[in-house]
């Protein structure tokens, strides 16, 4: 980086927020279909639509010079883009100075492939999805995935080098049972785990009323089983943690519809088309990938500048049988 882009403006929105985090959704495809993320039969964006994995890593490295700490790649499944470890790579060569950490969503269907080459690369966390361990009620969530895949993935990663957090949706008649036994699990394995409350973003084949489950109900229940304290550390996302029965293991619960996380909301979201979300709650973005082939990096800081003064002070997510999603988009559009 030049020395006027180490001094270039940091990013603040118009209620005063810094913007220190930078989701980026490499890819909308996924080799998965979870009930509560996809419909089962998927349109996914044409080839044509989606930025190179070179504008991708300029319009990264642009909101890395203006301040930006932290990098989440994701998707839909990130491993799934051909050639996606060169982004990986190129992002990672900043971690340690002007970046604090590269981190990614996967699915974990592709870790025993790439686990090495992501540690090589400068990641040293990953969040893996996993809303059961249970074979047949992994399959149903996911509508074909094989559990075995993914906890070999795990494997393969802490042998690695790479600390893994779950993240696990919590589906109310189909997972909650297995809420404690999976938090034990990942007392026992040396994992942390994140539960997350369904969030309504796309349409889908089912009612996420009727598997909407507030995890206020999931706090009281898991108090009843584990020793949980509130630990006031922070990843840069929206989770709350407790630490378990005074180990290393942190839970940290994300609920958007119960307890609203926005108010210190720092997080800018980046599509694979390369279109810029200010708020996951809400449609309106700007055209980076455009601004950057029109003019260049004035063009693409001057529409970061103005996507930032209309960031929104807070999503409208509602949960109900007569709401509908939040937005048209699916989650895989712009990446968890």
């Amino acid at each position: 980086m030049t020395q006027n882009d180490s001094a270039a403006a940091p990013l603040i929105d118009g209620f005063g927020r810094t913007i220190r985090y930078l989701r980026v959704s490499v890819t909308d495809r996924c080799d998965l279909r979870c009930r509560y993320c996809m419909a089962e039969e998927m349109t996914f964006l044409p080839r044509a639509s989606i930025a190179t994995l070179e504008e991708l890593a300029i319009i990264a490295e642009r909101f890395v010079a203006r301040g930006v700490r932290k990098i989440r790649l994701s998707g839909g499944e990130p491993l799934v883009r051909r050639d996606v470890m060169q982004l990986v790579q190129r992002l990672g060569r900043h971690v340690g100075d002007t970046l604090d950490e590269l981190t990614m969503t996967t699915n974990g269907t592709r870790l025993r492939e790439h686990a090495p080459a992501l540690r090589d690369a400068g990641i040293r966390r990953l969040n893996v999805s996993l809303d059961s361990r249970d074979p047949a009620l992994f399959r149903h969530v996911t509508r074909h995935g094989d559990v075995a895949q993914v906890l070999d993935g795990i494997a393969a990663a802490r042998d690695a080098g790479l600390a893994v957090k779950v993240n696990m949706v919590a589906l109310k008649g189909l997972n909650e049972d297995e809420i404690a036994t999976m938090l034990g699990w990942c007392v026992a394995e040396g994992h942390d785990l994140t539960l997350i409350e369904t969030m309504p973003l796309g349409a889908v084949d089912e009612d996420r009323t009727d598997r909407f489950l507030p995890l206020t109900v999931v706090k009281e229940r898991l108090d009843a089983r584990f020793s949980l304290f509130h630990d006031a550390a922070q990843t840069g996302g929206p989770a709350r943690y407790w630490r378990v029965d005074g180990g290393p293991t942190r839970l940290g619960l994300i609920s958007p519809l119960t307890q609203n996380f926005c108010d210190g909301c720092n997080r800018v979201r980046l599509t694979t088309e390369g279109r810029l979300y200010t708020c996951l709650g809400h449609d309106d973005h700007r055209d980076l990938r455009a601004a950057l082939r029109d003019g260049g990096v004035p063009a693409l800081d001057a529409m970061i500048e103005d996507a930032l003064a209309t960031k929104p002070r807070r999503h409208d997510f509602r949960i109900g049988r007569d709401e509908a999603p939040a937005v048209a988009r699916h989650m895989s559009v712009t990446g968890g």
